[in-house]
């Protein structure tokens, strides 16, 4: 009987047909993510101009929304580890399409704000998982690259928000932005027939045959069988306990404390740009399209740092990247507040853009390696979890300092702070307590795993 170790068959799996379905699944889920993100800032001049709100209020409603995801990743990802993270994206995909249009179809502000947090929960619950099963679909070899690349759908969503904000909304409403967010419910059914499950939830409930299925999907010349041992008791035995509290377990703890509080620091920097940058660009005297456009370029720069960040991570290491682009991030930040020249901003927003939302979406992958298979869903959701505080009090932090007449100029400085607090927080990570995954190696008697025995035809 051969001993089949699943993760490591996908470690060492070449990218094929199976990953790019898996790919693109993720790809849309989180573009949508991007965008919901992205719309509220876009529409928001159009909003507080029709219903006559301060920037104080619009800062706490974008607090509320976001205090939404914080329940979202807190209550959704350790609930995925048990229930089975494709169910829990299928929910959260639902709960975002029906909530993001009756946002839309809201008459007044407190409609609206309701809304916005049911749906925000559901974007909150969406992130931690889809990254948890890319990561576990990933081959080994390009896994940071992969994981990267997916992230481009975020900022995608981010400029398609930018785009309908700058030569639709001018000619029709805000509510457009809104009305989109329908479109995963219509896809629902063909997501729901074609993404899989993740292995590690089969293999805690003994169903060997999803899981042969899935193993000659990713690597076809296996020939995989139910009768091979595929280590049930190891993984009915991962599966047991609290998720929550084997991240503080086997020295674990404070790398975990370090991980919230770099993602805090990160989730702050990235939500108070895409939600304050258009308003911010126009007090400085630019139009509402042109300020859009700096919105533009920031999803660009996001881009750019997730696709050359992703290279990089898979040459130098992940750590490395990541302390990297917040330390350039903390540089960018000061210069931005000292230039007033437009060339100038456009190219020091892109690398803002690079060095926040890009560094998260390297960060992501990293972190969700970082904890056991098990409980991936709920180490990455938890670390999300605490950056949504940093999220939560972004907006209304800015809006108060805005509201003190600072010059928008100035107040871009102060992201620095965050910046190299969050570079702080990956050094102090202790990468000997990680699980990352091992690749396997090749040699003369199959594949063979640095921490187990894959035996592989």
């Amino acid at each position: 009987m051969r001993s089949i170790v699943a993760s490591d068959v996908v470690a060492a799996s070449k990218f094929n047909r199976f990953h790019l379905l898996v790919f693109l699944w993720c790809f849309y889920a989180i573009g949508f993510d991007g965008y919901d993100i992205a719309m509220y800032g876009v529409g928001l001049p159009w909003m507080m101009e029709e219903w006559n709100i301060s920037s104080v209020q619009a800062g706490a409603v974008g607090s509320y929304s976001l205090f939404g995801m914080l329940v979202g990743a807190l209550v959704l990802a350790p609930v995925a580890d048990k229930l089975g993270r494709k169910n829990v994206i299928v929910l959260c995909m639902f709960l975002f399409s029906v909530f993001t249009l009756g946002a839309g179809l809201a008459s007044n502000i407190t409609w609206f704000t309701v809304m916005r947090f049911i749906a925000s929960i559901g974007m909150g619950g969406l992130m931690p998982n889809a990254i948890s099963l890319m990561t576990e679909y990933s081959p080994k070899k390009n896994r940071a690259f992969i994981v990267a690349i997916m992230y481009v759908g975020y900022a995608l969503g981010g400029i398609m928000a930018s785009l309908i904000g700058m030569y639709i909304v001018p000619h029709t409403d805000w509510r457009m932005l809104y009305y989109i967010g329908i479109i995963p419910l219509i896809t629902l059914p063909f997501f729901m027939k074609q993404f899989p499950e993740s292995i590690t939830y089969y293999l805690a409930r003994k169903q060997v045959g999803k899981v042969v299925g899935i193993l000659n999907k990713v690597h076809p010349s296996g020939n995989y069988k139910e009768t091979d041992d595929y280590k049930l008791k190891e993984a009915e035995e991962g599966a047991k306990g609290s998720p929550v509290k084997k991240l503080f377990t086997d020295k674990r703890a404070f790398s975990t404390v370090s991980i919230w509080i770099a993602v805090f620091c990160t989730l702050m920097m990235a939500y108070g740009l895409n939600t304050w940058l258009p308003k911010m660009m126009q007090d400085t005297g630019f139009s509402i399209t042109s300020s859009l456009s700096f919105n533009l370029v920031l999803c660009v720069g996001q881009i750019l740092g997730s696709i050359v960040g992703g290279y990089l991570a898979e040459k130098i290491g992940h750590r490395k990247v990541l302390v990297s682009l917040f330390f350039l991030g903390a540089i960018t930040f000061v210069a931005l507040s000292m230039t007033s020249n437009v060339i100038a901003l456009y190219f020091l927003i892109a690398i803002g853009g690079a060095c926040t939302v890009g560094a998260m979406n390297l960060g992501n992958p990293y972190i969700t390696e970082y904890y056991p298979r098990a409980i991936r869903a709920t180490g990455i959701g938890y670390a999300q979890a605490s950056g949504r505080i940093g999220s939560i009090l972004a907006p209304t932090l800015i809006a108060m300092l805005m509201a003190t007449g600072m010059n928008p100029n100035v107040l871009f400085a102060t992201f620095a702070v965050p910046s190299l607090i969050a570079a702080l927080g990956y050094i102090l990570i202790q990468e000997k307590y990680g699980s990352f995954d091992k690749l396997a190696e090749e040699d003369n008697e199959g594949i063979e795993s640095k921490e187990e025995v894959t035996i592989v035809p």
